[in-house]
């Protein structure tokens, strides 16, 4: 069986702490299959279509990485794509409590699916998507937080 995961997120924006979490992983799993999952109660800052680009720029000389959008649950996408394994990465504590939640919820609704979580490395823990919104619909400097690619789009 191929080693397939999917790495889900709102990825708004892209961060050093994705990035970080996805090149870490790599070596871990034949194929990485980004997915920005598409949230109704959230409202998102940047478009999906933005989102997915940045991604596919940044991890253009990797053929291992993919990206996608997709609705619903993430464990029925996983199906979709072949996924047995979701990565999740973890900054603090109460993230471990957050994603176990919901580990143990996908595990429930699909046995096949396992969880694996990667912790931030400690210059990358309070990078947080929301923080960098803020930062940036104030005015602020937030390009110690992203990638290149995305620094340039803003």
């Amino acid at each position: 069986m191929k080693r397939i995961c999917l790495f889900p997120g709102t990825f708004d924006p892209v961060t050093l702490g994705h990035t970080d979490i996805i090149d870490r992983a790599l070596p871990l799993f034949e194929k990485l299959i980004i997915g920005i999952g598409r949230n109704s109660s959230k409202i998102s800052m940047f478009t999906e279509e933005q989102r997915l680009q940045w991604i596919r720029e940044i991890y253009k000389d990797n053929k291992n990485v993919e990206v996608l959008a997709y609705d619903g649950l993430t464990v029925n996408c996983c199906k979709q794509v072949g996924a047995n394994f979701i990565l999740r990465g973890i900054r603090y504590v109460n993230d471990f409590e957050y994603e176990k939640a919901i580990a143990d919820m996908n595990r429930s609704l699909d046995h096949n699916v396992e969880t694996i979580f990667l912790t931030c490395l400690p210059q990358f823990t309070s990078i947080a998507s929301t923080l960098v919104r803020d930062v940036l619909r104030n005015g602020g400097n937030v390009s110690q937080f992203l990638p290149d690619v995305v620094v340039k789009s803003l």
